[in-house]
């Protein structure tokens, strides 16, 4: 019986919204690509621009192959797993049937809990709010630090001295404070060129 219960048509996830769009932020910024966004986060950013999708309860679920199948109505291949915090759930199977669609799985993960899930690139976006789980710095493809501060490029170096040398390392200045923190962040990298900036993109084109 259990594994019947467990059959990848039978996995069911929290869906706050699934959209094909260009990915606007990051190492794979300006991709045409089909994001699967998940309910349910524990790390309370004050600055989140989605806090609706925090409570996993309000979003409805879906199995695996519902969620796949959307994403084939759509031309791109590229799939991004985002939330929410995404690695709240086991995404073995979705990974799993996304990759045999034919689609490349990216995912966009504060790395608070221990990652799930067959993935082609990961993207480590860690918070102040709590403490990474020690396994994503060797599997981060990206490490992307949101600026709030000043004090958020020491943070960035804490956390740059603990991922592989391979991974690609941007700052990215939270939206509401970007005028103030974009110049500091365009001189940081100017002073530090193991950096690179990374814009949210998206809402300078006003798209999704």
């Amino acid at each position: 019986m259990s594994e019947v219960l467990t059959a990848p048509q039978l996995v069911q996830l929290p869906v706050m919204e699934s959209f094909y769009t260009l990915q606007g932020e990051g190492y794979h910024n300006g991709k045409a690509a089909y994001f699967i966004r998940l309910g349910g986060c524990e790390v309370g950013c004050h600055w989140c621009d989605v806090k609706e999708s925090w409570d996993a309860s309000l979003h409805p679920h879906h199995s695996v192959e519902a969620i796949v199948k959307g994403a084939l109505q759509h031309p791109g291949r590229l799939a991004v797993i985002t939330g929410g915090e995404p690695l709240m759930h086991d995404l073995t199977d979705l990974t799993t049937a996304l990759q045999q669609a034919g689609f490349q799985t990216n995912i966009e993960t504060s790395g608070v809990y221990a990652v799930s899930g067959s993935w082609d690139w990961v993207c480590f976006s860690p918070k102040k709010f709590k403490e990474p789980h020690l396994d994503i710095y060797s599997k981060a493809n990206e490490l992307k630090v949101i600026v709030y501060n000043k004090s958020d490029f020491e943070f960035a170096e804490e956390h740059a001295a603990k991922v592989q040398t391979d991974c690609q390392l941007l700052l990215q200045p939270e939206w509401s404070r970007h005028e103030q923190m974009l110049p500091q962040i365009i001189e940081y990298v100017k002073n530090n060129p193991k950096w690179r900036v990374s814009l949210q993109t998206h809402k300078y084109m006003n798209i999704p």
